[in-house]
């Protein structure tokens, strides 16, 4: 009673006129900068701070919070309909949903986005609401061992479900890896792989990979197309919604994903993007047709797009309950906190009431205004897929060129996206997946953070990887997601028995 008490009191502050308009505010500039490559949720949040001085610290969170979650959403438009994921959490969403519009089925992925987004984001706010403490006491018991093994489980998973072959899959991850280990070693303070170069120094950008891989390697790829006088036009056909069989397909997805997304969010430093993976690997594994994924599978938009909007939610609750960003986009809202004189922990939800459930039930209000805002845009968004790939090519381009040189104003940045646009081109034409490849960039140094520290914590015994029972399962997961691929051939042709000589 005392929780419904809270929330109903929380409700009577989101609902505040002025609250209202700052949750549209946020929700639409985060929108925005989410369909915009190159500015993501921690960059606007961090620059907007300053704006909000003299606010309310309840209004100003409420808008920065809308923002957050806001942007999520939008990161999914430029997935589905250039292929140019301006987050690593976009990727998985990248790798069917463009495939549904190369179908002409943008409206349905940009629908089962929209709607995804709406169902993950309410179920992750119920338990943000029902859970924040419990489950933030529960993530603590991540230490670096669970961490070093969640993440090897993320890509392992990934490299052995996408693409056809697994071994062309794990080439990708392992040239992912690579490129995550240029730049300064934190532990030693040493240059690694920079080859002189000064402006390696702070490793690649995720940005400049992402867009030289997926938007530069498509304008590449149409480009030759075009030469060749076999160039795709991408025209939508049916009902900017999806159909009765669609919803089929993809609630049980949103479902799952929504669960996954959330729980993942409560650990710190998982982020959206182990969530994404974890959902795609899921509903591949559970389809009966998993043969569709990566040719434009509903439930590889459905899923990981609602995963992605959960994770927001879920990253809130060692934030609010513990005082441990959950994410990158939560730290800088945590700093935001801090300058208001608020500090996030265990006493924030006895001493600041107003504060956190006037934000916990602004998302409720928050999330409607996204399904309210975006669907009737899904119609706008898709006429993009009517301009002439020769016209749209080079938009695309200066989008990307654009997004990339506004972040620093350096001319290497550019060439460095130009290479990795050559590199996807290439990776392309021999069936090389890129999606193992980014999320082995994005997940690489944090990885081998987690490893490091933990053979520091146990003297260098490697023993410490299976000391705990969650280290263990995601050891054992980690194993059995490389060995099922490479063992169903081997299973099939036993079962099959050998072959006839005078067959």
């Amino acid at each position: 009673m005392e929780t419904l008490a809270a929330i109903v009191h929380g409700f009577s502050i989101a609902l505040q006129p002025i609250n209202i308009f700052y949750t549209f505010l946020g929700v639409l500039m985060g929108t925005v900068i989410g369909v915009l490559p190159g500015i993501g949720p921690s960059a606007a949040i961090a620059l907007l701070i300053p704006v909000t001085y003299g606010m309310n610290p309840t209004s100003a969170l409420i808008m920065l919070a809308g923002i957050y979650y806001g942007a999520q959403y939008g990161g999914s438009t430029t997935s589905i309909l250039i292929n140019t994921p301006g987050e690593a959490s976009s990727v998985m969403t990248a790798v069917d949903g463009y495939q549904m519009a190369k179908k002409g089925r943008a409206g349905a992925a940009l629908a089962a986005s929209a709607w995804g987004s709406f169902i993950a984001g309410t179920l992750s706010i119920i338990g943000l609401t029902l859970l924040s403490v419990p489950l933030a006491n529960f993530a603590l018991r991540f230490g670096p061992p669970e961490y070093f093994l969640l993440m090897l489980f993320a890509m392992t998973a990934v490299s052995s479900l996408t693409g056809k072959s697994p071994a062309k899959a794990m080439i990708s991850t392992v040239v992912g890896l690579m490129i995550a280990t240029v730049g300064v070693d934190l532990q030693s303070g040493q240059s690694r792989f920079t080859f002189g170069i000064i402006f390696l120094e702070d490793g690649v950008g995720f940005l400049i990979i992402a867009v030289g891989l997926f938007a530069i390697s498509e304008v590449l790829h149409v480009m030759a197309e075009m030469f060749r006088g076999k160039v795709e036009i991408l025209r939508v056909q049916g009902a900017l919604s999806m159909t009765r069989e669609e919803w089929r397909r993809a609630l049980a997805p949103m479902l799952r994903g929504s669960f996954i997304g959330f729980f993942v969010g409560v650990l710190p430093g998982a982020g959206g993007v182990i969530s994404t993976i974890l959902s795609y690997v899921t509903e591949k594994r559970l389809s009966k047709h998993p043969e569709e994924f990566g040719q434009g599978a509903i439930e590889g938009v459905a899923g990981p797009e609602s995963a992605n909007n959960a994770c927001t939610s879920g990253a809130m609750v060692p934030m609010l309950a513990l005082g441990i960003p959950g994410s990158a986009t939560t730290a800088v809202l945590l700093g935001a906190l801090m300058l208001y004189g608020i500090r996030p922990g265990p006493l924030l939800f006895r001493n600041q009431p107003d504060l956190v459930w006037g934000l916990i039930d602004s998302m409720y209000v928050g999330n409607l205004m996204l399904l309210v805002l975006n669907l009737p845009l899904i119609a706008v968004f898709v006429r993009l897929l009517h301009i002439p790939s020769g016209i749209l090519m080079p938009l695309v381009m200066a989008l990307a060129t654009i997004g990339i040189y506004a972040i620093n104003n350096n001319p290497f940045e550019l060439h460095l996206a130009l290479f990795f646009g050559i590199l996807g081109y290439l990776f392309r034409k021999v069936e090389i997946p890129l999606a193992p490849l980014v999320l082995a960039v994005v997940l690489g140094a944090p990885m081998e953070e987690s490893f490091r520290q933990s053979l520091l914590i146990s003297g260098g015994r490697i023993s410490i990887f299976v000391s705990s029972g969650v280290a263990t399962t995601l050891a054992v997961m980690s194993a059995l997601s490389i060995a099922v691929p490479l063992l169903f051939p081997i299973i099939g042709k036993w079962r099959a028995g050998p072959e006839d000589p005078n067959a």
